[in-house]
């Protein structure tokens, strides 16, 4: 079987043979055989789309950063067919959560046979919704224990991998869900490349959200709440540490 991500280089290395080393010399040979059935069977049904996909080097150090923090409580923005989720599953403990939002639940179990298969199912709370309502109803009631919000445990990661116009609206309410320590990703926040690039050079179909991604870029940067470190892997990882 010919490997499901060798077809194109997704990533901010712009050079597909350096990229496509990086993934064969140390990415693919450790990634996980229900990972690698998620990305084909997604590429398969998916076509084009299978690039909202994250990459199996950026699986594997998302992978590495919940054990070192030792992540038990989890949420995640965004799942499409669940490769970032199975990700997850996969690093959490066996009592870990994960509380996974998108309203897409078609894609979402395109991807659920191969979270059965590898047995961690049972960690996951889908909820088939828009993000926002979900993050405002966990808010609506908050109180001064700083490890709990509406007497729900506050979260140790969160993953933000959906619509970029609202980022930054999602960072205020992740600024009160993930508990201080805790760390925020938010993916796509290099846009292909885009981000360093005049717009008249800007191909059209990345033009929809640079201006929002460049937005947050900056927002991001300028937040004394965190401290933080954009990663150019992927499509760009911006990491988060809450700080208060």
């Amino acid at each position: 079987m010919a490997d499901a991500g060798a077809s194109r280089s997704k990533g901010i290395l712009q050079t597909k043979a350096l990229h496509q080393y990086i993934l064969e010399t140390s990415a693919y040979p450790r990634e996980h055989e229900l990972l690698k059935e998620i990305r084909e069977v997604t590429i398969n049904k998916y076509g084009y789309l299978s690039d909202m996909l994250v990459p199996a080097d950026e699986g594997q150090l998302l992978s590495m950063l919940l054990k070192i923090i030792n992540a038990k409580n989890t949420l995640e923005l965004g799942v499409f067919t669940g490769y970032s989720l199975l990700v997850t599953a996969l690093a959490l403990p066996s009592d870990g959560k994960i509380t996974a939002i998108d309203r897409n639940r078609e894609a979402y179990e395109t991807g659920l046979p191969f979270i059965r298969k590898a047995g961690v199912e049972h960690k996951i709370n889908f909820i088939n919704s828009n993000v926002l309502p979900v993050l405002d109803e966990m808010l609506t009631t908050t109180n001064d224990d700083d490890d709990k919000v509406n007497g729900m445990e506050l979260f140790d990661f969160a993953f933000v991998d959906v619509d970029k116009p609202n980022y930054i609206n999602y960072h205020e309410r992740l600024m009160k869900l993930v508990k201080i320590g805790g760390l925020i990703a938010y993916d796509n926040t290099l846009w292909d490349g885009s981000v360093a690039i005049d717009e008249e050079e800007v191909h059209e179909n990345l033009k929809v959200n640079r201006k929002a991604v460049m937005d947050l870029n900056t927002f991001l940067a300028s937040d004394p709440r965190i401290e933080l470190s954009q990663i150019s892997i992927g499509d760009g990882v911006t990491l988060c540490r809450r700080l208060r």
